[in-house]
């Protein structure tokens, strides 16, 4: 499907001042739609990110017969069908530039007994899908790709799935996340190992909706039988989200910004861990657990940052806030060394070539490595870069010119809308000087 053209315009000089509460979180969003549609009864959520990659995840469960209502104001109710009573769809299910809906409904469609086919737009279908088509197919799955092992996704309902023990190569919550869901329908015990902490939003779900997980260190076990019941789930603002603006907020001359009910989870709160080592400015507040997720209110003022190493057990905990880190780490003073985040190569596009390339060209000394990046603080001059359809590059080059001696010109920027359609609006009434051209302007409402 053919997207608009849609480039950014970010004057230099900026700031960003106020409070503000960014929209609900991406994964729990997702899930909320997976499993209310699995559960027994009514689902109510609360806080629903209506952005294209949680659409899609909605569209897909109605295509299969699930009575969604909404979204209206980030309100759902969901029509729970219980665990075998989704229906085959007519066609193939379009996840869009949604990873997220692709790898974890490739584990929850194995189980089904009826056939159902994947796909994607085009960055989607360069993604890598083995990582979870692999241990799927230990399990009994009977899934196809291309010969390259990316999406189309041809799942068929003739697998029978049974238990297994996985231990996973690379930490990532996508694929631990798949293999629980298809636990959901496989015969016995299925078990993950992770090999560092990842975001466990299912896991925390799962339990809320009643469901019995099982935790033993760096192990998840879920054992198929149970019952997932309704619940009601209300979304924490975005981390990843909140990313944007905390670094703006950090570098930006004079900043000082709150943001309010924002997710806290700690399997997802490195980028706050990594701004204090550089010296951010960063005050959590008003700690609380909503529905089984920690949240908070984030206060950020102007800081003077410097270069660090950033640990490597911080690296899964702030994998997708990388490209934003990236900009805090061209305002700092020194050198800024990232390893061990070989994964960023794979997300919507190659995130450490990509932001290598648009930090060089806009001033920037900037190495990519195989696996990170080392990136000597310095002045960001005006200039053109591309965000090669990637959101997260989007929006963090739109907070570099906060620092930046002329007009930072984005182009490429449609994605925005997957993760965030109120980025422009938002970082406007905050105090960036940012415009949309060309067209489709209903990015950001503006």
């Amino acid at each position: 499907m053919h997207k608009p053209t849609v480039n950014f315009l970010v004057e230099p000089g900026g700031c960003l001042h106020g409070e503000a509460r960014v929209p609900g979180d991406k994964s729990i969003s997702h899930r909320s739609i997976m499993l209310g549609s699995i559960a027994e009864g009514v689902t109510r959520v609360t806080g629903f990110l209506e952005a294209e990659d949680c659409l899609a995840t909605m569209n897909a469960f109605r295509a299969m017969g699930v009575e969604i209502e909404g979204p209206e104001g980030g309100r759902l109710t969901i029509n729970g069908v219980g665990l075998d009573g989704l229906k085959q769809p007519d066609g193939p299910l379009y996840l869009g530039n949604s990873g997220t809906s692709m790898r974890l409904l490739s584990g929850l469609l194995a189980g089904q007994d009826f056939d159902t086919v994947l796909t994607g737009d085009e960055s989607l279908s360069r993604r890598p899908m083995k990582r979870v088509t692999e241990p799927l197919r230990q399990m009994g799955a009977y899934i196809e790709t291309s010969a390259t092992g990316t999406a189309p996704l041809k799942i068929g309902g003739k697998g029978r799935l049974h238990g297994i023990r996985y231990d996973m190569p690379v930490a990532s919550a996508q694929v631990k996340s798949c293999l629980l869901l298809a636990g959901l329908y496989a015969e016995g015990k299925t078990c993950v190992r992770e090999p560092a902490p990842t975001r466990d939003h299912t896991e925390r779900m799962l339990a809320g909706f009643g469901y019995p997980v099982e935790r033993e260190g760096g192990q998840i076990c879920i054992r198929s039988g149970g019952v997932l019941k309704a619940a009601d789930i209300d979304v924490p603002g975005d981390i990843s989200s909140a990313a944007f603006f905390m670094v703006g907020a950090a570098v930006a001359r004079d900043a000082d910004l709150t943001l309010l009910h924002v997710g806290v989870n700690p399997t997802r709160t490195g980028v706050i861990d990594i701004l204090r080592l550089m010296g951010a400015n960063v005050e959590i507040g008003n700690q609380r657990v909503v529905g089984g997720e920690p949240v908070a209110d984030m206060r950020v003022r102007s800081s003077t940052l410097r270069g660090i190493q950033i640990p490597e057990h911080l690296v899964p905990l702030a994998i997708d806030e990388f490209p934003v880190l990236f900009v805090a780490a061209a305002c700092a003073e020194g050198e800024t060394r990232l390893s061990g985040a070989e994964e960023l190569r794979v997300k919507e596009s190659d995130r450490i070539q990509v932001m290598a390339d648009g930090l060089i060209a806009l001033g920037i000394d900037a190495r990519p490595t195989p696996d990170g990046m080392v990136i000597r603080g310095g002045s960001f001059s005006g200039g053109s870069v591309n965000a090669r359809g990637d959101h997260r590059i989007a929006m963090a080059f739109s907070i570099a010119a906060l620092r930046a001696s002329g007009p930072v010109a984005i182009s490429d920027c449609a994605n925005v809308n997957t993760s965030f359609p109120s980025f422009v609006t938002l970082a406007r009434a905050l105090g960036l000087n940012i415009a949309v051209q060309a067209g489709d302007s209903s990015v950001g409402g503006s």
